[in-house]
């Protein structure tokens, strides 16, 4: 592999997206394609390539974030954005919301990080121009932003796919054990969370309790202190489901996009 600081536009544009998102075999082709080259993204905060992957004859890109590009933050435990974006794709499978790109954790040239398959996307879109069109996606994805305590909910950070479904990336700034929740889905405020949501999030706290996979995965993603917050929060909204209020200026990501 060979990592390069220009963005394959035309590359992107014109090559092969072999494996959409939402297929079986998806995240078997991240976890186990060959990583060719890479390209560093313009507009990450963080050291972010997109990189070819091939597998069996099939093509297609993957987003590979090295722990070792991680910029340190103050309120979160250095090395563990890499982490937190698998534990999102752990979460959102939990769940039964297919909301992210299948993220795994591999090995690449600049050591260990992410990896999440690239769904190839309209660059103009965002929550902002797919909200009206796709109301109950949008509303199972603030859920899941409230559940996962997402710190960092920019309206560029989702869209729809090739295949009209929508896709959430950019979700490592997730899980810390305190309240955090940060992201331009205020538009369902005070608003009940449909039952079907509720009967999902009580089934995955119910596995998560019971130590069945998705716990084990999470375990090896999390400290110990975020799942026992995770699982408080889940809890908390069982027991009152009702989508929460910006409280402060703090609330709301800038830029929103």
């Amino acid at each position: 592999m060979t990592l390069y600081a220009h963005y394959p536009y035309a590359e992107l544009a014109q090559g092969r997206h072999d494996v959409p998102p939402s297929s079986p075999n998806a995240e078997a082709f991240v976890r186990e394609a060959e990583i060719g080259d890479g390209w560093l993204h313009p507009a990450a905060s963080n050291y972010t390539f997109v990189a070819r992957l091939a597998l069996d004859g099939k093509e297609g890109w993957g987003v590979y974030k090295p722990q070792a590009g991680e910029r340190p933050l103050r309120d979160f435990p250095p090395g563990t954005l890499h982490r937190r974006e698998r534990a999102a794709y752990e979460f959102s499978k939990a769940l039964g919301w297919g909301l992210i790109p299948p993220t795994t954790t591999r090995e690449g040239e600049a050591g260990e990080g992410s990896l999440q398959l690239f769904v190839p996307h309209d660059p103009q879109a965002n929550f902002f121009t797919l909200r009206d069109d796709h109301c109950e996606e949008s509303f199972r994805l603030a859920v899941f932003d409230l559940l996962a305590n997402n710190a960092d909910r920019k309206g560029g950070h989702c869209f729809p796919g090739p295949d009209g479904r929508v896709w959430a990336v950019d979700n490592g700034l997730t899980f810390h054990e305190e309240p955090k929740l940060r992201t331009v889905i205020w538009d369902f405020s005070g608003e009940a969370v449909p039952s079907n949501l509720l009967a999902d999030a009580e089934r995955a706290l119910r596995e998560l309790d019971e130590g069945r996979a998705c716990a084990d995965a999470l375990a090896g993603l999390l400290a110990p202190a975020e799942l026992d917050a995770l699982r408080e929060r889940m809890r908390r909204l069982l027991a009152d489901p009702a989508m929460p209020s910006p409280r402060t200026r703090r609330d709301l990501p800038w830029p929103w996009l």
